[in-house]
């Protein structure tokens, strides 16, 4: 397995990347479970160099739930990680030789959302504000 990380220039696509991918998990998943899905980490901030990887964030109001239903991700290519090292987060990983995205997922409105979406944030306004 390669363990080089590459930084690569902003691609503009990578908005219509985490689009399209949003779309097909809010398809899988319960839209009752789902509070809201958002483009975090630094393929997020316009005019950045990143790690070619779509980090997404998803909130749920339930994580036994999502826990249930993690197979239907599975389906659409995710690895499912479990926590993975951060209590309260659900991992999820595409792509095996080539990882494309990132899934975290954590409870609505928990210390690790507003985590996440500060940072992001933070980026932008440093970047633009």
């Amino acid at each position: 397995m390669n363990t080089n990380i590459a930084v690569v220039s902003y691609k503009s696509d990578w908005p219509h990347q985490f689009n399209k991918e949003k779309q097909a998990i809010l398809a899988h998943l319960s839209k009752a479970n789902v509070a809201a899905l958002h483009h975090i980490g630094s393929t997020s901030v316009p005019q950045l160099c990143a790690k070619p990887i779509v980090d997404m964030l998803l909130e749920v109001n339930d994580l036994d739930k999502l826990d249930i239903e993690s197979e239907k991700l599975r389906d659409l290519g995710y690895e499912i990680m479990g926590e993975f090292g951060i209590a309260g987060r659900r991992y999820f990983r595409k792509g095996i030789a080539s990882r494309t995205h990132h899934l975290h997922a954590f409870l609505a409105g928990s210390d690790g959302v507003k985590r996440h979406l500060a940072f992001r944030d933070y980026l932008i306004n440093l970047r633009f504000g």
